[in-house]
């Protein structure tokens, strides 16, 4: 089944750091090519099987499947990769749900305060909300005009521009609402709780 178009708005969000002056965080260097890098294989992923859950600290856990999602209000964000593992890409161009479509549809209960966003192979990763909710922050199907591909993360994957982009959770499947925090995949295993790249929050002390 092939994924379903969706129509996206024309205006496009730039994420805050793209106005900067300087766009380079310390210890990065830029790419013109946008690296390949995960753990494990690619999964396989059928899209007519696909759904995403929104669960944990909520009124009443959903699901969607990939046509519901591909219905939702849509966004299109500008924004720079930063990896940690020192390479930066600059004026990405992403299409898909924002973060703020699916708190309408979904809302976290008053004492979460955190959301683990859930891939396939089990693989997590964890953000405050503060962050998440954030107009930049989007779940995305296409990067400069074109659908992402399996290896980026198709069909669906999170765009969290001002961490580092392990945040960035490829193959998503999940959302959980936590009153609190809980370490993800790479979080567990070295990897900085928060991953602001301009304070170089790369892995923990």
């Amino acid at each position: 089944m092939p994924v379903p178009e969706q129509k996206h708005s024309r205006e496009e969000i730039p994420s805050p750091d793209t106005q900067r002056k300087l766009r380079v965080p310390p210890g990065q260097h830029l790419v013109r090519d946008w690296p390949v890098l995960h753990a494990g294989p690619v999964p396989k992923i059928d899209p007519s099987a696909w759904t995403l859950r929104i669960f944990g600290m909520v009124k009443k856990e959903k699901r969607l499947s990939l046509q519901d999602f591909m219905e939702l209000p849509t966004v299109t964000v500008r924004s720079d990769i930063h990896c940690v593992t020192t390479w930066s890409l600059l004026d990405n161009i992403w299409e898909g749900v924002g973060a703020e479509a699916i708190r309408e549809i979904c809302p976290p209960l008053p004492p979460a305060k955190f959301v683990v966003v859930h891939a396939a192979g089990d693989w997590t990763t964890n953000l405050p909300l503060e962050d998440f909710f954030q107009p930049d922050v989007l779940f995305a199907v296409k990067h400069n005009g074109r659908p992402i591909p399996p290896e980026h993360g198709a069909p669906v994957r999170l765009v969290v521009p001002r961490l580092y982009f392990w945040k960035s959770a490829k193959w998503v499947t999940g959302i959980e609402y936590l009153e609190k925090e809980q370490p993800g995949f790479w979080e567990s295993r070295g990897y900085h709780i928060h991953g602001d790249p301009w304070k170089e929050e790369r892995y923990s002390d």
